[in-house]
């Protein structure tokens, strides 16, 4: 059920035998991201339970799910980068059904994060399901 922006992301992962290059490809990926205009860094979009301050916007339109976001921490910006190409485009209502835990083991992150920044993944993983029910709500 992954998106193709994603699968990409698995293929790269698969060529990158090491895993400080892998970090430094998800690295790479959140400096790719256009920043988040900070009008749009408030409370609301505010990401609890990450180490680093994380901030997630997302936009619905015409049904499909679409998110921006931003973090002060190099890693994190990557992992939220990683989420867009696993989330962005999916109709709304396909938001829940992705197994993301699933999809992310693919990349073997799980073993690499520390227990932070894994409870931050989650946390944001969290903050995108809500966001997507309450609007297919």
């Amino acid at each position: 059920m992954a998106q193709p922006a994603f699968e990409n992301i698995v293929e790269d992962f698969e060529f990158l035998e090491d895993w400080e290059d892998r970090y430094r490809y998800v690295i790479e990926q959140g400096k790719a991201m256009d920043p988040l205009d900070d009008a749009l860094k408030v409370p609301a979009t505010k990401v609890d339970g990450c180490a680093s301050q994380v901030w997630l916007h997302p936009r619905i339109e015409s049904g499909v799910f679409a998110f921006d976001g931003e973090s002060d921490a190099m890693i994190v910006r990557g992992l939220i980068a990683v989420l867009r190409a696993l989330y962005n485009d999916l109709p709304v209502a396909d938001v829940p059904k992705v197994d993301a835990a699933g999809e992310l083991a693919r990349l073997g992150l799980n073993d690499h994060l520390s227990a932070q920044r894994s409870n931050g993944l989650r946390a944001m993983i969290a903050r995108i399901r809500e966001v997507s029910a309450a609007a297919a709500a």
